[in-house]
């Protein structure tokens, strides 16, 4: 372990000294890092903040007070065992928000890099969260759900079990998710339904004018036109241009086990 300056690690902090920390690390007030955690290069905790479990962080997160990462997950199911939580670099893990390791033995709870995690959220066992995603204010993410890259959930959201949450969609505020949101689409609602594209966040991750026109033609024939999923998929891929971002959608559809949110 590099050599840490009490300057960078207060003296009322409790680290296990077979954890693992990069250079630069700051540790506040009364954080407590286990045994088994690794924390990159310019990670900063400010206060407060408990990291347990087999958990690994990459390079640059910072971690304000009350928030508790790689603990032992709420499941039932939990049986013993050695689960892991990986995350990426330069995360934002906002006021009391939790993210609980895997539930089986030699299972993951996964988070990528630029994210954005505010107050109160919770990311439960075996998630799998992407790249540059935002969860505002009190979301919440059950068992085994998967938020792909640049999805923005609203405060208040609740997504069920095994659920995934397209790229570049959005949900909006106190949903209940309980089916696949599409990518490149907007959701609201309880139950939350598809209720249009996600303009803004296609021209913001530089989309271009032509897939946007594409997938608002998508979403007609999708969400609009009466049709049953099949044949919504099969007039897509008949009638609209082979954009990437259209076999993304198609594929995303045709591979959702739980259902999308019509």
């Amino acid at each position: 372990m590099p050599e840490l300056t009490m300057e960078r690690i207060h003296p009322t902090a409790i680290i296990h000294p077979h954890a693992r920390l990069g250079a630069r690390c700051q540790i506040g007030p009364y954080c407590i890092i286990g045994e088994h955690v690794q924390l990159g290069d310019d990670c900063r905790l400010h206060a407060h903040v408990v990291i347990d479990g087999h958990t690994r962080l990459g390079q640059a997160n910072e971690i304000f007070p009350f928030a508790s990462i790689g603990l032992k997950t709420q499941d039932l199911k939990w049986n013993g065992g050695l689960t892991r939580t990986e995350i990426g670099d330069r995360n934002t893990f906002r006021e009391y928000v939790s993210v609980h390791s895997a539930t089986g033995d030699g299972e993951v709870t996964t988070i990528g890099s630029d994210n954005n995690i505010l107050a109160y959220c919770h990311l439960a066992h075996n998630v799998t969260i992407g790249h540059r995603v935002i969860m505002s204010n009190v979301a919440t993410l059950a068992g085994h759900v998967t938020v792909e890259d640049h999805a923005v959930i609203g405060g208040l959201v609740a997504i069920h079990q095994f659920c995934r949450v397209g790229k570049m969609s959005m949900i909006g505020g106190c949903s209940k998710v309980v089916q696949d949101i599409p990518p490149f689409m907007i959701a609201d609602g309880n139950a939350a339904r598809t209720v249009t594209v996600n303009k803004v966040g296609l021209e913001r991750n530089g989309v271009s004018e032509a897939a946007q026109i594409a997938l608002r033609q998508a979403y007609k024939i999708l969400f609009r036109a009466g049709l049953t999923i099949p044949n919504s998929l099969e007039q897509i891929e008949k009638e609209l241009p082979p954009l990437p971002e259209l076999a993304y959608l198609v594929n995303f559809v045709r591979t959702s086990a739980r259902g999308i949110s019509k």
